[in-house]
């Protein structure tokens, strides 16, 4: 009986299947890598050097410590960042923020494929109907242009997808075990909940994402242990497990904001929260974005920016049938694929953080035509994959001979390149959203880095490293050269009288040789500047004047 049992469960292991799929997906992540390193693009977005020099002043700063992580964004890719930050070579190039998203590429590839595998192996092991489909799923999401080029930077994309597809991976085969009429190997479905868990607290971590996402696989839990045919406790023991490991990364994210800056939601509403930049750069009278406190017009950008993720022109049209068809394929021909639902929370997460949390997406074909956070719809990846992949699995089952078969699978295949094709033909939409918002920022900071070097190199800075701390990475200063609004104690918030940062500005000379002051920026309002003499003036379209000062100390 139980070598029976066994043989009819999905493999739960690291296949040698998976790891052809990982191995295929790091080839395509180093190829890409090593592209974009030599066309210089690691760094074009400005997110993707904060993330960088955040991990690196957590040791490289003249208060050293994980309070330089800051508030806003969630600790998780910075902490993986920094032991690949320990170079200075890995830090000006941007290297050392590739690898923690170049992993998550491949480890999320391995995870789409099992994922489809496993969900439609039913109750045997997977047929070759299955392996195709996974197979087709895994290449729509390494394929795809706009990740490949995501995963060679330091954003947290890549990284928080691989997160939550093993977590909906693993919530998927716990679905299956705890739905069995007989239990099934001892603790199976305990443990794959467990492994969920664990998935989804690292994905809390790391993008707010995460918190809307295990808020809903606490509700499908709680309704698959209800209908659970097991009737020992240790399932019930294991949900309320889940239920705090879901609630123990938000927790924690929430008391170091309350203990470290006296509000736990310095991350939501404090100076640098999304909310906050949307409220400095609305216009009065106007919209502050597309969809602010509209959740039809919030919907439509969203939707729209994942399709441009997916493809360009009239192909966009193409994986909309797809992801309708996969839908109710999932709705009418099988029930037991419901945890594949999951894949769909990010629509209502982003849909209510553009009407109601301040977060923003411009398109290039849409007012207020531009670029701005079109990235987001990648999140919508994982579905795209997955639907595509449901109808080419049923075509291949009803197929009645190998012709069929193969007509079916090429024509997905042929349909993926020509779409795919088109992206590549524009270039990425990511790419282009990040080359063209870095153009003048760029500029700004090579001007800027090119005068820096001139300095003395023992020489220490005063400077707001929250806009242009590119500057110093290009220019190979180290962070701790620097006295900046990182060397203060935020909990003394708004000010902290007797901390270096305030001291620095009030009394510059004293503390600094050089002071660097870009128009508007906290040194250029607050530095007391009557002591100082003006070495260069940096103007750059586009971007703030930037000017050095010197303070005389080296003088006296």
């Amino acid at each position: 009986m139980t070598a029976r049992r066994m043989n009819i469960q999905p493999v739960h292991h690291w296949d040698r299947e998976t790891a052809l799929v990982a191995q295929f997906a790091a080839c395509v992540a180093f190829i890409s890598f090593a592209f974009y390193l030599q066309h210089g693009a690691l760094l074009l977005y400005g997110d993707a050097v904060a993330h960088v020099n955040i991990a690196r002043r957590v040791f490289d700063s003249r208060t050293p410590g994980l309070l330089q992580l800051g508030t806003v964004w969630l600790p998780l890719p910075h902490l993986l960042m920094i032991p690949c930050l320990l170079s200075d070579v890995a830090w000006q190039s941007g290297i050392g923020g590739s690898i923690p998203s170049m992993v998550g590429y491949v480890v999320g590839t391995a995870g789409i494929f099992r994922l489809v595998r496993n969900a439609l192996s039913f109750d045997s092991q997977p047929d070759l109907a299955a392996r195709t489909a996974a197979w087709l799923s895994a290449l729509i999401y390494a394929a795809n242009p706009n990740l490949i080029y995501l995963q060679t930077t330091a954003m947290t994309e890549s990284l928080y997808l691989a997160l939550s597809i093993w977590a909906v991976v693993y919530f998927s085969e716990f679905a299956r075990e705890a739905s069995r009429k007989d239990e099934g190997p001892p603790g199976a479905a305990s443990s794959s909940l467990m492994k969920c868990g664990l998935c989804f607290a690292a994905a809390c971590l790391t993008r707010y994402d995460g918190w809307f996402l295990a808020a809903a696989m606490c509700v499908a839990a709680l309704a698959v242990v209800l209908k659970s045919n097991i009737n020992d406790h240790t399932l019930r023991r294991s949900l309320a497990k889940f239920v705090l490991l879901a609630a123990a990364a938000p927790a924690l994210w929430l008391a170091y904001n309350a203990i470290i800056y006296r509000n736990p939601l310095e991350f939501a509403n404090g100076p640098y929260s999304a909310r906050a930049i949307e409220q400095k750069s609305a216009s009065p009278g106007s919209p502050a974005h597309p969809g602010s406190h509209n959740l039809l017009v919030a919907s439509s950008y969203f939707l729209k920016s994942a399709e441009l993720n997916m493809a360009e022109g009239n192909w966009q049209r193409l994986w909309v049938a797809l992801l309708l068809v996969g839908t109710v394929a999932i709705l009418i021909l099988d029930r037991r694929l419901w945890p594949l639902f999951l894949l769909w929370v990010p629509l209502p997460f982003y849909v209510l953080s553009i009407a109601y949390g301040g977060v923003p997406i411009f398109l290039p074909a849409w007012w207020p035509f531009s670029f701005y956070n079109v990235r987001y719809g990648l999140q919508l990846l994982p579905l795209f994959s997955l639907a595509a992949a449901l109808p080419t699995y049923f075509l291949f089952r009803v197929a009645e001979n190998k012709l069929a078969k193969t007509i079916v699978v090429s024509t997905a295949l042929i349909l993926l390149a020509a779409s795919y094709a088109s992206v590549w033909r524009a270039q990425p939409v990511c790419f282009r959203e990040a080359w063209v918002n870095s153009r003048t920022r760029i500029a700004l900071e090579t001007e800027l880095a090119s005068n820096l070097k001139k300095l003395p190199h023992d020489s220490a800075l005063l400077m707001y490293l929250g806009d242009h701390v590119g500057a110093l990475q290009q220019a190979g200063i180290p962070l701790r050269r620097t006295i900046n609004e990182g060397n203060h104690r935020p909990w003394k918030a708004p000010t902290d009288r007797e901390g270096l940062w305030e001291r620095a500005l009030a009394n510059p000379s004293q503390y600094v040789d050089y002071v660097v002051a870009l128009d508007g920026d906290p040194v250029a309002v607050g530095v007391q500047r009557e002591s100082l003499s003006s070495v260069v003036v940096i103007r750059t379209p586009g971007q703030p004047s930037a000017t050095i000062y010197w303070t005389h100390r080296s003088a006296r």
